[in-house]
């Protein structure tokens, strides 16, 4: 069986000492430098927790930001395709006035041009026709002669009118 003697006391005694004297010095700084870490753990991945939530909602703000700009960026283009369109239809619009108001000023020019060459043709006939008269009234022949005078008369108004029409 087991003998208690002096040795064994006193290693029970040194090993009881030993205990308490590392609870002391050894345990309670370690588990308290554990306590420690393990708290400084837990609070770096409450930090990180918080930081991930916090990054996921900036990143949902930037994704709004982002689409509002996008919305905003695509009515801007909206807007000036349409005032290019409402200015080029305004432009050719401007200028379908501008062609039709040539068009008739045109239109008067020829008309004036054309009554005054009318006017023009008429003053050369009277005055050609006050010609032949007192040609025909001078030399007051006979009715083959008066034909001949007349004929000629004719055929000379056509050379001049189509000389000064052309």
């Amino acid at each position: 069986m087991i003998e208690i003697n002096a040795t064994i006391i006193a290693q029970i005694l040194n090993f009881l000492i030993l205990v308490v004297f590392l609870r002391a010095v050894a345990y309670k700084p370690v588990a308290r430098l554990l306590q420690q870490r393990s708290d400084k753990i837990r609070n770096d991945l409450e930090k990180a927790e918080a930081d991930r939530k916090a990054a996921e909602q900036a990143l949902e703000q930037y994704k709004v930001q982002l689409s509002d700009a996008h919305k905003k960026a695509q009515e801007i283009i909206d807007k000036a395709a349409l005032t290019a369109r409402q200015e080029h239809d305004a432009a050719v619009e401007e200028t379908r006035k501008e062609i039709e108001r040539m068009k008739l000023s045109a239109q008067a020019e020829i008309e004036n041009e054309r009554n005054r060459a009318f006017e023009e043709m008429k003053s050369q006939i009277v005055t050609l026709s006050l010609a032949a008269a007192s040609k025909v009234v001078t030399k007051n022949l006979d009715t083959k002669e008066n034909d001949k005078l007349v004929s000629e008369f004719i055929s000379g108004l056509n050379k001049d009118m189509f000389a000064d029409l052309k």
